[in-house]
């Protein structure tokens, strides 16, 4: 199972982006999945997670900012990411959003926001 993450790149303070991350097998199917920030240091954090009925979750730093959505017949998931700060700036992920569920991760994507 592959997890191929895109759409990252350079933009300004208060631009947009949006990620697209296409699982290669059904690493999806059935389970909430999410996208994950890595900044200074490889930290990782979850910053939004959709479940299979479509409901959401997101990290304070991202809400009312970020999107996150799942078109589960193109095993894709998406992150609309709006207002983006330098503070965003990092490596993106996404996986399945439970760590116990998590079995490999796949390439991230970069964000740099410039200020």
């Amino acid at each position: 199972v592959q997890l191929q993450a895109s759409g990252g790149g350079l933009v300004q303070a208060g631009g947009s982006l949006k990620l697209t991350c296409v699982a290669s097998g059904s690493i999806f199917s059935g389970e909430e999945v999410g996208w994950y920030w890595q900044g200074p240091g490889n930290r990782r954090a979850l910053v939004a997670s959709i479940n299979v009925d479509g409901s959401t979750n997101y990290a304070a730093s991202v809400k009312g900012r970020f999107i996150i959505s799942r078109d589960d017949a193109k095993k894709t998931v998406y992150l609309q990411m709006n207002d983006l700060k330098p503070e965003d700036t990092g490596v993106y992920f996404c996986n399945r959003r439970w760590q116990s569920r998590i079995e490999s991760w796949g390439q991230g994507t970069q964000l740099t926001v410039s200020s």
